[in-house]
C-alpha cells in the first residue's frame, strides 16, 4: 500500500520514525540473539529485514525535508534524517551485533554461502572492520563520535545549500533577446521594469545562456558560487577534518583511501591514472574551444580572458550561429508531456515495461504525478515512480531519484515494492504553454530515469543490495547511459511534437542539434575535470589544505578565468551527499555509460533482446554482485575509456 503524504506534518514525521527504529531494533534484538546458535536465518535475515524497514522510514521522513513547502516539516524531515543516519551508522559500531554476525561468519553454514547471501557477509564483515571492531575499544569509541558528528555536519550542509536563496535584479537590456516566455517567469524586482533572476535551474542557465549583459552573468554566476557560504563554509571545514581523522585512526594517509576502497577504483592511485588517460585530450580539446570563444569575447567588445561566467553564453551563440540550433525553437518541440510519453515508449520498448497513470498520487505537492511500472509480458506490478519536477520555495535545488522504498524479500517470502521519486527543477509552465523543456533538460530526465529503473527494476533479495546500492563510482552508469537515446535523431523523431500545432520536429533541426553534440565538450568535460580533481584534492591528504588555493588550482583545467571573491565548495553538495572523494565518479561512471552504450551502437539502439540482457545483467543484479562483475558480464571485457573519448570527439 502507498503512503498517503496528503495528511503528512511534522508530527507524522517525527512519529513514523519512532516507530521504525522501534520495530528495526526489535529485529537487529534477533539477530544479536542468535549470537549463540547463528545461522542465516537467525542473524542476517532480520538484520536485513531491520535495513529495509530504516529504508522504508526514509521515505515517509528525511526525504519530506527535501520536497516539503511546510517548512516545519522540513525541519522535522532534516531531524529525522540525522536519527536515521545515526543508527545506521551505529549499526557497525554495536559490538553485540558484531559479534552475533563474527559468530555466523565462523560457521560452516557461513563458509558455504555463495552468490547474493555471500556478498551480504561480506559487505558487513567488511563495516565492522571499518568501524573499527577490530581496533583498541577507545579508538573505536573515537570512531562512532566522529560518525555521528559528520551525519550532523553533512545533513545541515545539504539544508543550507536548498534553503539558500539569492537574486539579482535586471532590466530590459539585460533580459535582450530572450524569450518572453523566460521573461514572465521571474518575479518583479524592486522597481517598475525590472525584474528579479535566482539561482533555480530553470533561471540561472538560461540566463547564463543568452543574457547579453557580461556583468549580470558575472553577478548571478558569482551569487550561485557563493551560496551557503557563512553558514557552510565552517560545516565544510570541520567535515574536511572530521574525515581526516577517521583516516587517521585507520591508519591511512587520507580520506580518499578510506573512500576509494569500497569503490569500484578501490584507491586513489586508480583515480588519478584515469584522469591521466582522459585530461591531456580534455585540455587540448578545452584550448581550442576558449579560443574560438576568445575571439567571439572580443568581438562583442569585451577584454579580459573567458571566465566561467562567460562559457555558456558563447557555447549558446555557437549552436544558433554555426549551427542553426535555437534552443528556444527546440524546446517547442519538447513539451513535458510529449518528452515523458517518449521516455516512457523507449523504456518500454527496449526493457519490457510498461506505464500506467496512477489518478490519485496522494503526493506531498498537487504537482506530482505518480506512475505504475509494470512488466509488459506479464502485466506484474514491479514499482512506483513519483515525478516532482518543477522549482518551488525550499525544494531540493537540484535533480535527483530517491528511494522512497527499496525493493527486497519479506519475512513471509512476498516481495517489497520499489517506490521511487525523481525531484528536478525543470521549466514550469507558464499561462499560456505546458512546460518547454530545454534539450539539457530532457538529458536529465532521462539520466534522472536511469536511476528509476536501476531502482525499481531490481530483483535483489536483500534490502542491502537495492535502491541502486551497488559501488558509487558505478551508480551513475546506467543513468549515463540513457542520455546517448537524448541525442539520437531516430528517437527525437519518434516523440519531439510542436506544442500548438503538434507538427513533428523538423528532421533538419534533429540533425543540426545532434551535430552540435560534441561543441565545447572539452570545456564540458574540463569542468567535470575540475569538480573531481577538487573533490580529491581537498581529501587526499592528511593536511588542512589551503581551499580557496586548491580549488583555483584545480579550476585552471578549465582553461577559463575564475570567479574572483567567490567560495563554491560552500554548495557544492555533493561533498555532503556521498560523493565526498567520489565525484571522479561522474566522469568515470559517464566512460563506464559510453563503454556499454557502444554494444547498443553495434547491435542495435532500440533491440528489445539487447535491452533484455542489459536489464538482467546491469538493473535486476543491483548490489547483488559488484560493478566490476556486472560490467564484464555485459560488455566481455575490463572497462576502457576509448568509446567515452572517441564519443567526445578527443580521438
Amino acid at each position: 500500500m502507498l503512503y498517503n503524504y496528503g495528511p503528512v506534518t511534522a508530527a507524522t514525521v517525527a512519529d513514523e520514525t519512532d516507530l521504525a527504529l522501534t520495530e528495526a531494533d526489535a529485529l537487529i534484538a534477533e539477530a544479536v540473539g542468535s549470537a549463540e546458535e547463528p545461522s542465516f536465518e537467525s542473524t542476517m535475515l532480520p538484520l536485513d529485514l531491520a535495513m529495509g524497514r530504516a529504508a522504508d522510514a526514509y521515505g515517509r521522513g528525511p526525504f519530506l525535508g527535501q520536497v516539503s513547502t511546510d517548512s516545519a516539516v522540513r525541519d522535522a524531515g532534516q531531524a529525522a534524517d540525522e536519527r536515521l543516519t545515526k543508527w545506521r551508522v551505529g549499526l557497525a559500531f554495536r559490538t553485540d551485533l558484531y559479534r552475533a554476525v563474527a559468530a555466523f561468519a565462523a560457521t560452516t553454514e557461513a563458509g558455504e554461502l555463495i552468490g547474493e547471501r555471500r556478498r551480504l557477509l561480506e559487505m558487513w564483515m567488511r563495516d565492522f572492520r571499518r568501524a573499527g571492531q577490530e581496533l583498541d575499544p577507545a579508538v573505536r569509541a573515537e570512531l562512532e563520535g566522529l560518525r555521528a558528528r559528520l551525519v550532523e555536519v553533512e545533513v545541515a550542509f545539504q539544508r543550507n545549500v536548498n534553503e539558500a536563496r539569492d537574486t539579482i535584479e535586471v532590466g530590459a537590456a539585460e533580459l535582450e533577446g530572450m524569450s518572453a516566455a523566460f521573461r514572465e517567469r521571474l518575479a518583479p524586482g524592486s522597481r517598475a521594469g525590472t525584474w528579479r533572476v535566482s539561482l533555480d535551474t530553470p533561471e540561472l542557465i538560461p540566463f547564463l545562456e543568452q543574457s547579453p549583459s557580461r556583468s549580470a552573468r558575472h553577478e548571478l554566476f558569482s551569487r550561485n558560487w557563493s551560496r551557503a557560504i557563512e553558514i557552510n563554509r565552517p560545516l565544510l571545514t570541520e567535515a574536511l577534518e572530521i574525515r581526516r581523522r577517521i583516516a587517521a585512526l585507520h591508519g591511512l594517509e587520507s580520506w580518499a583511501q578510506y573512500a576509494t576502497a569500497v569503490k569500484m577504483a578501490g584507491n586513489p592511485d586508480r583515480v588519478r591514472a584515469f584522469y591521466d588517460e582522459i585530461i591531456p585530450a580534455t585540455s587540448e580539446a578545452a584550448r581550442r574551444e576558449t579560443a574560438a570563444m576568445q575571439v567571439l569575447l572580443e568581438a562583442d567588445g569585451e577584454s579580459g580572458p573567458i571566465g566561467a561566467w562567460d562559457w555558456r553564453y558563447y557555447d549558446f551563440r555557437q549552436r544558433r550561429d554555426e549551427f542553426g540550433v535555437d534552443s528556444a525553437l527546440v524546446s517547442e518541440y519538447l513539451p513535458l508531456e510529449g518528452v515523458l510519453r517518449g521516455l516512457f515508449d523507449l523504456t518500454g520498448e527496449v526493457f519490457g515495461l510498461r506505464y500506467r497513470r496512477v489518478p490519485e498520487a496522494r503526493a506531498w505537492h498537487p504537482t506530482v504525478e505518480l506512475y505504475e511500472i509494470l512488466d509488459a509480458t506479464s502485466g506484474d506490478l514491479l514499482a512506483w515512480v513519483y515525478l516532482d519536477l518543477f522549482p518551488r520555495e525550499g525544494k531540493f535545488n537540484h535533480a535527483a531519484a530517491f528511494p522512497l522504498v527499496v525493493g527486497h524479500r519479506l519475512a513471509d517470502g512476498a516481495y517489497r515494492r520499489p517506490v521511487t521519486a525523481i525531484v528536478a527543477n525543470l521549466t514550469p509552465p507558464a499561462a499560456d504553454r505546458p512546460p518547454l523543456l530545454r534539450h539539457t533538460e530532457v538529458e536529465t530526465l532521462f539520466h534522472e530515469f536511469g536511476h528509476v529503473l536501476h531502482m525499481s527494476l531490481t530483483r535483489a533479495e536483500s534490502a542491502r543490495f537495492s535502491g541502486a546500492e551497488v559501488e558509487w563510482d558505478f551508480v551513475e552508469a546506467p543513468s549515463q547511459i540513457m542520455e546517448h537515446w537524448t541525442w539520437e535523431p531516430d528517437v527525437l523523431s519518434r516523440f519531439a511534437r510542436h506544442y500548438r500545432t503538434g507538427a513533428p520536429i523538423p528532421r533538419s533541426l534533429v540533425e543540426q542539434l545532434a551535430a552540435a553534440q560534441n561543441l565545447n565538450a572539452g570545456v564540458r568535460a574540463a569542468v567535470q575535470v575540475f569538480y573531481g580533481s577538487l573533490d580529491l584534492a581537498i581529501h587526499d591528504t592528511q593536511a588542512e589544505p589551503d581551499l580557496e588555493e586548491v580549488t583555483r588550482a584545480a579550476h585552471e583545467v578549465t582553461q577559463l578565468a575564475f570567479p574572483d571573491g567567490t567560495f563554491m565548495l560552500a554548495s557544492f553538495a555533493h561533498l555532503m551527499g556521498g560523493y565526498d572523494a567520489g565525484y571522479y565518479g561522474y566522469l568515470w561512471a559517464e566512460a563506464l555509460g559510453d563503454d556499454m552504450w557502444s554494444r547498443f551502437e553495434r547491435e542495435g539502439i532500440l533491440s528489445p533482446e539487447l535491452g533484455a540482457e542489459y536489464r538482467r545483467t546491469i538493473l535486476e543484479p543491483n548490489g547483488s554482485r559488484s560493478g566490476d562483475e556486472m560490467f564484464l558480464d555485459f560488455v566481455g571485457r575490463p572497462p576502457s575509456t576509448a568509446a567515452w573519448l572517441r564519443y567526445k570527439g578527443f580521438s
